[in-house]
């Protein structure tokens, strides 16, 4: 068979190997576990954002207690962006041979364990090295990708990837409770609470998940994973590096936000720690759940047109949030008139909606250019540019107080 049917196809070949899926292939039992598939992996997603994201509310306080300079704050809070997109392309590549259900059971186990880890730690650098190990959580985009898009036919890749994506919620969640937790039990406490929540989720998605249908149909009859060579083959393509940029400004822009946001805004706007979180939920949340209409309008318009709205209504959104506080002064017939444009922070906050909303609603067209296969091997290699580029904005933190 083509490439071209394989995803459309996955139901029916699964439905001699999974339970539940035997019969007709237009019952509802195959609908009902895809569902609940989704519905599983799209938790795992959230508590890995969760776990992912953790360092841009426990580093305030680690800072404060280690007496890191802004550099240093920067360093901790891009750490974990790094881990995950250099562990990005790996995890592509074993999703794509061995599966995404176990693999994905294994990062969140090794998330889970870092992180608790980093409560343990008695000095930066042991605490860098955990959110080293905690950055593993950000290949779950890779392993859910591959999973996910094995269950569904093609002309509904934007919808289930759009509820997979909204996810990313995860960060509004440590955004709005660890804050709190953090005041009672402090950053330490975060960060078992976070580890052991992360363990629940991972055993949920383990027992509500199967394998999906293209690993099954290919253990049935123990045939060997495909060729390394041939996983790598994207790379010749030129696309991957153009999707490559696409993610790099789409996806790490909203990262290296989702962790920079409260220290700014304690920096510059003079708030505590929670009311900070707070305001960078707006940010965050609305964003992640507008995933799911990014998604939708990209299978109805198509992701390519999708993604051109989103880049222009970000670059507006982004020259208003850039624009520093500046006094005019004009030399008119009459005297001198002097004013003063700046961003106050009700318009801080609306332009920050506005912004995560441009940018989770986009995608890269690759769900309609290439066949199932291929665009899960080009994603595998193209979205670690994201991951670069919320490891190099987060890490120049610093640059902020100048």
């Amino acid at each position: 068979m083509s490439r071209q049917i394989e995803c459309p196809a996955a139901v029916n070949e699964v439905a001699a190997i999974v339970p539940g899926f035997a019969g007709a292939p237009h019952s509802d039992a195959p609908k009902r576990l895809r569902r609940r598939i989704l519905m599983v992996t799209t938790l795992a997603y959230i508590g890995c954002f969760a776990v992912w994201t953790i360092f841009a509310i426990v580093g305030v306080e680690i800072q404060r207690q280690y007496g890191l300079s802004d550099t240093e704050f920067g360093l901790l809070l891009g750490i974990p962006f790094l881990s995950g997109s250099l562990m990005r392309v790996a995890l592509g590549v074993w999703a794509d041979r061995h599966g995404g259900r176990r693999l994905f059971l294994s990062v969140m186990i090794i998330a889970a364990a870092a992180t608790w880890f980093a409560a343990d730690a008695t000095t930066f650098p042991t605490i860098l090295a955990a959110g080293l190990g905690t950055g593993i959580a950000g290949g779950c985009s890779a392993v859910g990708l591959s999973y996910i898009t094995r269950w569904y036919p093609k002309e509904h890749h934007g919808t289930a990837l759009g509820i997979l994506g909204a996810g990313n919620a995860g960060s509004a969640i440590t955004k709005l409770a660890a804050p709190w937790v953090m005041l009672t039990y402090g950053w330490q406490g975060v960060a078992r609470l976070w580890a052991l929540l992360l363990l629940g989720t991972a055993a949920v998605f383990w027992l509500g998940s199967t394998e999906d249908p293209k690993q099954a149909a290919r253990r049935a009859p123990g045939q060997p994973a495909a060729p390394l060579a041939r996983q790598v083959e994207p790379l010749r393509r030129l696309q991957i590096w153009r999707f490559g940029l696409y993610y790099f400004f789409v996806f790490g822009g909203y990262v290296a936000l989702s962790v920079w946001l409260p220290r700014y805004l304690m920096a510059v706007y003079g708030l505590d720690i929670r009311m900070a979180a707070a305001i960078a939920i707006a940010f965050s949340l609305p964003a992640g759940l507008l995933r799911v209409l990014g998604g939708m309008l990209s299978d109805r318009y198509g992701a390519r047109r999708v993604m051109y709205w989103s880049f222009i209504s970000s670059l507006v959104c982004t020259f208003i949030l850039s624009y520093p506080p500046t006094d005019y002064s004009v030399h008119g017939r009459s005297g001198e008139l002097r004013f003063t444009i700046a961003t106050g922070l009700p318009v801080f906050i609306l332009m920050l909606m506005a912004q995560g909303s441009s940018w989770r609603s986009a995608r890269p067209p690759s769900s309609s250019t290439y066949p199932c296969t291929t665009r899960i091997r080009l994603a595998s290699w193209a979205v670690p540019w994201e991951r670069l580029e919320g490891w190099a904005v987060s890490s120049c933190h610093w640059l902020s107080a100048s």
